[in-house]
């Protein structure tokens, strides 16, 4: 690549540093001297992309191998793109700056549904064919991991094979089948037969599907003799034994999580019964004290941050979350660096635990109560009430915060108007509960944001099942609360309910719809996530061209009996146990958190963690 012409380039663009590497903590190889090229692709720009945890761990794994070198690569961002088409410049690595179509692998990392154009316009960049039939011996191999990974149906005919589960258990076990392959010789078709026997991976192209004529799903099985007929995801058995950087990248430019990330433990035992994360995540693992402890001092010592992340699902549940804090605190608190919980619960809002954080730096606090009455989070599990909220708010404002987000749901199963002006009433009592703590005296310093999300139901969950509200009654929905809402100090945002309908049907899809992606893409569509440049009119016309009813997917309920497009992989949850769960929701019976006792989830079939 003419660097001269990238040199160029970057005079002319947005953020320059999103494309320009040499970060701080970069790691640097010979390309020569490597036998293995794998691009860690994100498909976003570079901001989102470096706050990835999984890009961290896996970037700086892959690089311990001596016969390895992985480098990264982000979404452009429009700008840029449109100046590298007019230059004929292929996307590029940042660490060496070549063409990422000369590497072996390209792997991406699908965090959300919306992304998934961003996959096909990067390949279609990087100069790499789209779809896995077009590609041939001196192409890269182009993989997927990640949540969306789980139901990579509407992204089969783009990836040559999909890992599932935990890349830190996968990833040595791929990368030396193929340096075997490599150094032998072989058709594409060999190499991705030998990766199809290593548990967890999936190559998608190996499995047929055949439909019913009301266009369900009959059946996904294996065309060729042994490959598994159920892939089974991998799980990372002891945290504290596995690989965890001891250095991170610093970037020279503001991202969305700038500061040290801590993987305290991974998996959640609450069971809330809209949340896919608490499920493909399973079993709960967590390190240790001494681990973290040790893993903070090098990470801060080689990185300079100023402020750590303890990251989990629910942080709170940690087993011995105080003791943590308090070591962290007695051994950084003299060098002022600050930590922050992202995922507190309600119902495990610690006064001392909170007073002990904020001696250094006080930080920006959410609180999810999901739903706006106790009927409606009883429904989906939640397991916090209102007295809990309002004492975690109550101390809160007692501590000094003027200012609170509350993140809820519409549409979620069963919801009734009574449900809707709960939120409301919420907003209301948690401004009284501030009056009440100040006196009023600083009435006007006081920001509550009502933050409103249309519920979308997710594969491997146990509303899996459920219709999505559409539209039209999403948005009936939220102009209702646009009104009850009307309250002083209080600011409400909310989703558009356009992109959740549309995160609905890629969710919960099969393959047919790889054709819609390609249409959309062609017509346009690319950064969805983001509301300048969302096409929803684009999106429909797609659907229209490709001869398919979005709402097939996103609107109707399946019953029991009906094969899903996932069926074929196995996160180690039952589906009868989610079954269960669901009809416990519809009599809005809670299930306890499963630290208490075992619900029989199915997840020790996988052992590891808290369940073995």
């Amino acid at each position: 690549m003419d660097k001269s012409v990238l040199d160029e380039i970057l005079r002319q663009v947005t953020k320059p540093v999103r494309y320009m590497g040499n970060e701080y903590n970069m790691v640097e190889k010979d390309p020569s001297k490597v036998l293995i090229r794998f691009a860690f692709a994100f498909p976003d720009v570079y901001e989102v992309g470096m706050s990835h945890l999984g890009m961290k761990i896996l970037y700086h794994l892959m690089n311990e191998r001596e016969d390895t070198y992985c480098e990264r690569v982000f979404a452009p961002w429009t700008d840029m793109e449109q100046k590298m088409r007019e230059k004929g410049l292929p996307l590029f690595a940042l660490e060496s700056k070549d063409p990422i179509a000369e590497f072996d692998f390209v792997g991406f990392t699908l965090q959300y549904e919306m992304c998934y154009t961003n996959v096909i316009n990067m390949l279609d960049l990087a100069r790499i064919p789209l779809r896995w039939w077009e590609r041939e011996k001196n192409h890269p191999f182009i993989i997927a991991g990640g949540p969306c990974a789980y139901n990579v149906e509407p992204m089969a005919d783009f990836f040559d094979l999909v890992v599932m589960g935990d890349g830190e258990e996968v990833i040595n076990e791929l990368l030396d089948v193929y340096r075997q392959w490599k150094m032998q010789g072989g058709t594409r078709q060999d190499f991705l037969v030998a990766a199809a026997r290593i548990p967890g991976v999936y190559v998608p192209h190996f499995y047929d599907v055949e439909y019913d004529d009301d266009g369900t799903v009959r059946s996904v099985k294996p065309n060729r003799e042994g490959i598994p007929s159920v892939i089974q995801k991998r799980v990372v058995r002891d945290l504290d034994r596995a690989y965890y950087p001891e250095t991170m990248i610093v970037p020279y430019m503001d991202i969305v999580h700038d500061r040290v990330m801590l993987e305290v433990f991974r998996g959640c035992t609450r069971g809330c019964r809209f949340c896919q994360a608490g499920i493909i995540y399973r079993p709960v693992r967590e390190r240790s004290v001494p681990r973290l402890m040790d893993l903070a001092e090098k990470l801060i010592n080689n990185t300079g941050y100023e402020e750590l992340s303890l990251s989990s699902l629910s942080t709170s549940d940690y087993s011995d979350l105080e003791n943590l804090v308090k070591q962290l605190m007695e051994r950084f608190a003299p060098q002022k660096v600050s930590f922050s919980l992202p995922s507190l619960r309600i119902d495990s809002f610690s006064r001392e635990l909170i007073e002990e954080m904020i001696k250094v730096r006080k930080a920006g606090l959410t609180f999810a109560p999901e739903a706006g009455t106790q009927r409606l989070r009883d429904v989906i599990n939640k397991g916090v009430t209102e007295e809990d909220l309002l004492n975690s708010v109550r101390q809160a404002f007692e501590l000094g915060w003027d200012t609170v987000k509350l993140y809820l749901m519409i549409g979620l199963p069963t919801e009734t108007q009574e449900d809707l002006e709960g939120i409301a009433d919420l907003a209301r009592k948690v401004k009284s509960c501030y009056l009440d703590v100040t006196g009023g005296q600083r009435a006007h310093r006081l920001r509550i944001t009502v933050s409103v999300a249309s519920f979308v139901p997710k594969p491997f969950t146990p509303f899996q099942w459920v219709a999505q509200d559409t539209i039209e009654r999403l948005n009936q929905k939220l102009d209702f609360l646009k009104d009850k809402l009307r309250i002083k100090s209080v600011e409400f945002d909310w989703h558009d309910p356009r992109l959740s309908f549309l995160e609905a049907v890629f969710a919960r899809g099969d393959r047919r719809l790889g054709k819609v992606l390609i249409k959309a893409w062609e017509m346009g569509c690319k950064f969805d996530g983001w509301a300048e440049h969302f096409k929803y009119h684009i999106w429909l016309k797609a659907f229209e061209d490709a001869g398919i009813d979005p709402g097939f997917y996103a609107n109707r309920a399946r019953d029991r009996e009906e094969v899903l497009p996932w069926s074929h992989i196995d996160v180690g949850v039952t589906p009868s146990f989610l079954w269960r769960e669901y009809q416990k929701a519809l009599r809005g019976e809670l299930t306890p958190d499963c630290r208490e006792r075992c619900w029989g989830c199915g997840i020790t079939r996988l052992e590891g963690g808290l369940c073995q």
